[in-house]
């Protein structure tokens, strides 16, 4: 084999990104979200979900939008101190800017998810560092679900709902899991040239810093929970919006299993298991599946006007910047 000399240094290559080739396994998540929504069609009927959007008004608006500043900074706050534990730098005002896309595209795109995936790698791209930037989303959206759960968990036990019988179980099961990763943190190799080793150092360093860091674990928690007040109270104001007028001990239970049903990464633009679980809640607590389903709806709905300011960000972007001296 020959070799070729090369004179001076070889210019680093920036690998190209992967092709984005929409295999049938890419489409199993929006069909199965289709599907939920057909089999809530075929049940309660298309009325919900347009009675829904009708009763949509400006004051359920406003409030939406109002929250929707909240908890997108929030969310940047605790995404800026996490990229900031893991070294990579992320001013607020970029931050809030990436997250109000991301809120955007996670509602119009399918699976919830794409705009948290866009944010992740332009900023990694933006820092020089794509893979640290993706670390950085990842740990960020994983201590909200944490909080999130633990939140849940505590509501759920302190109200009466469908799920109450089943919280002491699910308290074990949350405390076993969190046993197993304690105990596999403390054995995690120091040492290792494997894959494996190498990725459980970096994990257990980026949790460490970015997480549970002494000037971040605060706020991490604090943004968090805040977040997560703010998604519940939407959810309440569209259940009020909805029609539904129980007492708010019984209608917070049920809108914080609809919220929780949202992690299910099996939806069209935001809807599916939302209303599917909202359907089942209220059914269980003496109301009726189509209040459920309505009530998803305009959450849905009320979550997409909240998120409008990310397509104005998404149109600034695209527009070409006019130089100072070609302004006409």
């Amino acid at each position: 084999m020959s070799h070729v000399a090369v004179a001076g240094p070889v210019p680093a290559v920036t690998p190209a990104p992967p092709r984005r080739a929409w295999t049938g396994r890419a489409w199993v998540r929006p069909l199965l979200g289709l599907a939920v929504l057909a089999v809530l069609v075929a049940s309660v009927g298309t009325g919900p979900f347009l009675a829904g959007l009708r009763l949509i008004d400006a004051p359920a608006l406003a409030a939406a939008l109002g929250i929707g500043v909240i908890t997108t900074v929030c969310c940047a706050w605790r995404w800026s101190l996490v990229a900031g534990g893991l070294g990579v730098r992320l001013p607020m005002r970029a931050a809030v800017a990436h997250c109000y896309r991301a809120v955007f595209l996670n509602s119009t795109l399918p699976g919830g998810v794409l705009g948290d995936v866009h944010r992740a790698v332009r900023h990694g791209r933006d820092a020089g560092d794509v893979a640290r930037g993706v670390r950085a989303v990842v740990w960020e959206r994983t201590a909200g679900q944490v909080v999130q759960v633990v939140i849940a968990v505590a509501l759920l036990a302190a109200f009466p709902s469908p799920v109450r019988r089943y919280l002491p179980a699910l308290a074990a099961g949350l405390a076993m899991i969190a046993l197993v990763l304690v105990l596999a943190a403390r054995a995690v190799p120091r040492s290792g040239a494997s894959r494996f080793a190498r990725a459980a150092r970096t994990a257990l360093t980026d949790v460490r810093s970015g997480v549970l860091g002494r000037r971040t674990w605060a706020g991490v928690v604090i943004a968090s929970t805040v977040v997560f007040a703010g998604h519940l109270a939407t959810f309440v104001v569209a259940a009020r919006t909805a029609g539904a007028d129980a007492p708010l001990s019984h209608l917070l239970p049920l809108t914080l299993l609809a919220l929780l049903a949202m992690a299910v990464p099996l939806n069209v633009g935001g809807f599916g298991p939302r209303e599917g679980v909202a359907a089942w809640a209220f059914a269980s607590a003496g109301l009726t599946a189509a209040q459920g389903v309505a009530t998803g709806t305009v959450y849905g709905a009320l979550v997409l006007v909240a998120s409008l300011p990310g397509a104005a960000v998404l149109l600034a972007r695209r527009l070409p910047r006019r130089e100072p001296g070609n302004c006409r």
